[in-house]
């Protein structure tokens, strides 16, 4: 079974940018640049006929084609953090192809997605990183700009059930409007 998502794959120019982040935090496990991606909607483990439906479904997005950019670094899971992160300066549009994503979803049997969506590259995964040493290297870094990319398309990725932090493979790419 093909574990699925859509999302935004991140120009090769902003994946160097991130990449430069890289390193100085104790039990991170840093993604590579090359798998660096923003999630619009995590699917999970489906069969072939679902992983068909969801694709062909897919194909019924009309949205434009927008610009979007990333604004600090971040972490995930509070006091025990779990990730660390590359946040997305509020993008409408971006928000707007995520929620049409998750109707469609919807439509064909999904459940709907249980957390609040919020957009963002995961940079590193974290194990045995404390909340101080997390800390310290957002205070370091966690002023992160860059300048805009455009978007004009987004695409379904598969993955291999593993640790996380890829390999993912592009299934099918579905561009936006002009």
């Amino acid at each position: 079974m093909p574990r699925l998502f859509t999302g935004v794959e991140i120009p090769p120019d902003v994946g160097q940018a991130l990449a430069s982040l890289r390193g100085g935090l104790p039990g991170a496990r840093w993604i590579d640049p090359e798998n660096y991606h923003l999630t619009l909607r995590f699917i999970g483990d489906v069969d072939d006929v679902t992983a068909h439906e969801v694709a062909s479904m897919l194909e019924r997005v009309r949205r434009n084609v927008f610009d979007l950019y990333l604004e600090g670094v971040t972490s995930f899971g509070g006091r025990k953090p779990r990730a660390v992160v590359a946040a997305v300066a509020q993008a409408q549009p971006l928000l707007d192809v995520h929620a049409e994503h998750e109707r469609l979803m919807q439509r064909i049997g999904l459940e709907p997605e249980g957390r609040k969506y919020t957009p963002h590259v995961t940079l590193a995964r974290l194990r045995d990183s404390s909340s101080r040493q997390v800390a310290e290297y957002l205070s370091a870094r966690g002023y992160f700009r860059i300048s805009p990319f455009r978007v004009s398309r987004f695409v379904l990725f598969s993955s291999r059930n593993s640790i996380g932090g890829g390999p993912y493979v592009v299934e099918a790419s579905y561009p936006l409007s002009a």
